[in-house]
């Protein structure tokens, strides 16, 4: 498996990556996607600008394909849709951008919510594309965006200002953000507990709470079996939040909003007007 450069551009309207072949296609109908599912995999779309951002995602998931080969797909029609690759990556983040901001996108609920439970400066992790932070930094929140896919990140760098947004980017793991202590104010992890095991998710826990001088805002999907495309190892429900929030002694909360929520009171015990639980 070679290393994935998703800002190496498209020839000719056709791109090629570890067995996975994306091609635009004009005799297709227009918005068309077709997939065989055949090794190797071949994918012939006729996708406009307009139609690459967070839509296509949910129609690629249902495809059951495996991680790697979403995450192909996915690199592959963005780049053979628009010639350029930093106006293709612009293109799709915008209209991403913009689905979840709208709340057309099935994650805007999340964004939103998090948004409303974030204070001060924000410390995302596992950011993957970062539409979260960039979403924040849109705002005017100081906010740093972590993950560790260099090339993700490198790819958020790459496309922020293009988009007017001012964030800090750091290429770490989750549970070694080579950061000080209670160098944020809230420390946020979407959606991100479910691609680790137990033991890595007690540890990203753990360091959320070393970073975070007010608050740590966990969200996680509440599902029957973890969906694999999306690269998901483990499922959750209240009652493992729950245990989750009573392993770190801290007050917390445990609700549910499109999915489940643990929200973490990481101000000092003497500085607490109101405890949350």
């Amino acid at each position: 498996m070679t290393e994935l450069d998703a800002l190496a551009p498209a020839h000719q309207g056709r791109w090629t990556h570890d067995g996975v072949t994306v091609e635009f296609s004009a005799s297709l109908a227009a918005g068309t996607v077709d997939v065989r599912c055949t090794a190797p995999l071949l994918v012939e779309h006729a996708l406009s600008s307009a139609h690459i951002g967070e839509s296509v995602v949910q129609r690629i998931t249902d495809l059951n394909l495996s991680q790697r080969e979403f995450e192909l797909v996915m690199v592959g029609l963005v780049l053979t849709t628009v010639s350029d690759p930093v106006q293709a990556w612009t293109t799709y983040y915008r209209n991403s951008l913009d689905d979840l901001l709208s709340g057309a996108a099935d994650f805007a609920p999340v964004h939103a919510r998090a948004e409303a439970l974030v204070t001060g400066s924000v410390l995302d992790l596992g950011s993957c594309f970062g539409f979260f932070p960039l979403r924040l930094a849109l705002d005017g929140v100081d906010v740093t965006a972590t993950d560790l896919s260099a090339g993700t990140m490198n790819l958020l760098r790459t496309v922020a200002p293009h988009l007017g947004a001012t964030l800090d980017v750091l290429t770490c793991d989750a549970s070694g953000i080579p950061v000080p202590p209670n160098s944020a104010d809230t420390v946020t992890a979407l959606h991100l507990l479910e691609h680790v095991d137990e033991e890595l998710g007690a540890g990203i826990i753990d360091e959320a709470i070393r970073i975070a001088r007010r608050r740590v805002v966990i969200a996680v999907p509440y599902e029957s079996e973890a969906t694999a495309c999306h690269g998901h190892v483990r499922t959750f429900d209240a009652a493992a939040l729950t245990a989750l929030g009573l392993r770190t002694t801290l007050p917390y909360e445990v609700d549910e909003f499109h999915g489940g929520w643990l929200v973490l009171d990481t101000t000092p015990a003497d500085a607490r007007v109101v405890s949350i639980r």
